[in-house]
């Protein structure tokens, strides 16, 4: 068959086959998985940022060490 009429019952997802949706006119996206992390820029600073999961696994992104403060504590010691 020629262009998008194609008929691939039983395949797996990444092979193109989800039922009849890939009979449709219009073709699937993979999307990437985002996510919203606290990171630490390379200036040092600490930010959210939002980062596909596979660079999360892969290590390239260097997330944001835990705080060891709490809010008031800051107010309490100037006064």
């Amino acid at each position: 068959m020629k262009g998008n009429i194609i008929w691939r019952s039983g395949k797996a997802k990444k092979t193109g086959g989800i039922g009849t949706h890939v009979t449709a006119i219009t073709k699937r996206k993979f999307h990437v998985n985002l996510q919203r992390v606290k990171a630490l820029l390379p200036s040092g600073e600490v930010r959210y940022v939002r980062v596909a999961a596979s660079a999360l696994k892969q290590g390239l992104v260097t997330k944001a060490p835990k705080r060891t403060w709490k809010k008031g504590d800051e107010a309490k010691k100037k006064a």
